[in-house]
């Protein structure tokens, strides 16, 4: 027996002292308030009504327990309405969010809360970290991330790819020559290096599928690929950094791209989310509005 529903059944039987029009009230057949009136009382170890011939009333026992079986039914109703309301738009609350430091986040920060707008008591708890969250420690609703999707405890959704590309400036080339290999940069140009907080190391450059350079003993080691960019702009070293951070300077003239017809390794740009028994509507939708605000991003 289904306790609610048998509830249900109580109150209203309670109110026609019918059971045949509680049944049509309630789209069920007569046998069947019958049967779940009489599994409640063996259930409760009480008669609920007095039954005649002629009439059907409470009993001084279903007497008082109706006012109890009423309200339990309203405050789990209301508990519902509330529920129904805030999944309807009535969003409020926190949503934590990790993403790598780097300036593309800002605009994508900033095109999310124009995204927001509808929502103002939802709130955001924005992180950005080069260090691969650990979304259960750290309680992450949702994330952006550059590679290769692995976690299966995440919900992913990819948005587009990404590359990197080694540029320099057009005065460090005119002083140092164009290399004209890949193994040329390690031996006699200045690189900068950007330090993995996850091992402590420099990452290597990632120069295809196949190829990676570390380098060694670099010029500039940094914590910030915009750092990074600050010392190619200024002549001091060659970079390999994302395109998409590039992608101006490049178009300037500020920067020259070396190597610009080998093969570039695929980042998958994707937002995730963890996989949780029950995911709060706030957290689907922030989850659904980063991943339109990156795609766009991405897709210029």
């Amino acid at each position: 027996m289904n306790r609610f529903d048998a509830l249900k059944i109580f109150c209203s039987a309670a109110e026609t002292l019918q059971f045949k029009e509680t049944a049509q009230r309630l789209g069920i057949s007569p046998q069947v308030v019958t049967r779940t009136i009489g599994e409640l009382e063996r259930e409760l170890g009480e008669t609920l009504f007095q039954r005649s011939t002629r009439q059907v009333r409470l009993s001084d026992f279903g007497a008082q327990f109706l006012p109890q079986a009423q309200q339990l039914l309203y405050d789990s109703e209301q508990l519902f309405a509330a529920s129904g309301r805030e999944q309807a738009g009535e969003m409020a609350g926190v949503v934590r969010v990790a993403v790598p430091d780097m300036a593309l986040m800002e605009q994508v920060l900033a095109d999310l809360w124009t995204e927001l707008a509808d929502y103002p008591e939802l709130s955001l708890d924005w992180r950005t970290d080069l260090a691969l969250a650990d979304v259960v420690d750290e309680r992450i609703d949702v994330g952006i991330r550059f590679g290769t999707p692995e976690d299966s405890r995440l919900i992913v959704k990819q948005v587009g790819t990404a590359e990197d590309c080694i540029v320099a400036a057009p005065a460090l080339l005119a002083r140092l020559g164009m290399p004209q290999q890949w193994q040329d940069l390690q031996r006699g140009y200045p690189l900068s290096a950007l330090l993995n907080p996850n091992t402590g190391r420099a990452w290597p450059w990632y120069l295809s599928d196949a190829m990676q350079l570390v380098p060694y003993r670099p010029k500039l080691l940094a914590t910030r690929m915009e750092n990074e960019l600050a010392g190619a702009l200024a002549g001091q070293t060659v970079a390999c950094l994302p395109r998409l951070l590039c992608r101006e300077h490049l178009q300037s003239g500020a920067l020259v791209e070396l190597f610009a017809d080998a093969p570039r390794k695929q980042w998958t740009a994707y937002v995730y989310r963890p996989q949780r028994n029950i995911t709060h509507p706030r957290v689907k939708r922030v989850f659904d509005l980063l991943a339109q605000c990156l795609a766009r991003h991405i897709s210029i």
